[in-house]
């Protein structure tokens, strides 16, 4: 039977990973110290970083499997749960991690940000796969963050750590725009594809069935988050999808218009949307002028 952990607190998590506590809230981990073991399911109230340097399973976070390699960083953000399967045999971790509660963060710049690092949102195959380079700087940070835990707390503990942890994430998040373009080939296909299902979406009854085509089943339909779904977006077309989407619903909607046998009520129900009103305004918002307009103008 596969063995299931919950980890509330920082003291839990250096008790199963042999590590002894030096803060309440923040905790740099060595895997190498750890005891073997197998796989498990372990649910978080923590913020996690890990930097494993030996495959350890196949993750699964939901119904998506880690796109896991050597020298990969796991983010995971309070709540969630990480499944480590097809790891039977015992195994000894390797690697780094970063562990933190998130109330060491309140109070501070990093606490207003923190939701900003929409990698913590990623499902676990849109992993972050560091160069040497990028993991040295990894690793520095995680350092500098060690060195703070060594000293005796003081007045400037707390700022200095957080300070570091922000830091860190602000590293990540340049890494991240690396892969993207690194991989650029590979959102160039993404891209396709997403256009391919705006089309098939506006030329089946979906829309009258569902409604306007989501983000989030867009980026479903692409096995991808939500989250790593609009980042790659931007930064491939410069639009969030949600302006890609509105866009593509304008394209339908001009040539629909210029079927004078319907009313605009009746396109604005085929293309998806609830309320008419909702579609006149969002066409006068695009174009400058209202359906009956534009249909009269052209």
């Amino acid at each position: 039977m596969e063995q299931a952990y919950n980890f509330d607190t920082i003291a839990q998590y250096n008790e199963f990973n042999n590590h002894p506590t030096l803060h309440p809230l923040v905790g740099i981990v060595d895997f190498s110290k750890a005891k073997e073991r197998t796989g498990s399911r372990m649910t978080f109230g923590l913020y996690c970083i890990f930097l494993k340097d030996v495959k350890c399973g196949n993750l699964k976070y939901g119904c998506s499997y880690y796109d896991y390699q050597e020298g990969t960083l796991v983010f995971i953000s309070p709540g969630q749960v990480i499944d480590v399967e097809n790891k039977v045999d015992y195994y000894q971790p390797m690697g780094h991690g970063l562990v933190f509660h998130p109330d060491l963060i309140k109070g501070t710049t990093l606490a207003k940000s923190i939701n900003e690092y929409s990698f913590f949102s990623y499902n676990t195959n849109e992993a972050l796969h560091l160069s040497e380079k990028e993991r040295k700087i990894v690793l520095d940070c995680f350092s500098k963050i060690e060195y703070e835990l060594s000293q005796s707390v003081d007045k400037h503990s707390k700022k200095l750590i957080a300070s570091n942890i922000e830091l860190f994430l602000n590293y990540c998040e340049r890494f991240y725009d690396r892969q993207f373009i690194t991989r650029e080939n590979v959102n160039k296909g993404v891209l396709e594809k997403f256009e391919d299902i705006l089309n098939r979406y506006f030329s089946s009854d979906k829309p009258h069935g569902i409604g306007l085509p989501s983000v989030a089943y867009c980026a479903g339909e692409l096995h991808l988050s939500a989250n790593y779904f609009g980042d790659l977006i931007k930064k491939e077309t410069g639009k969030s999808p949600q302006e890609y989407i509105q866009n593509k619903i304008m394209d339908v909607a001009k040539n629909k218009v210029f079927d004078s046998g319907k009313t605009i009520s009746e396109i604005a129900y085929d293309l998806g949307f609830k309320y008419p009103q909702h579609f006149t305004r969002l066409f006068k918002q695009k174009t400058g002028m209202t359906p009956n307009e534009y249909r009269n103008l052209n």
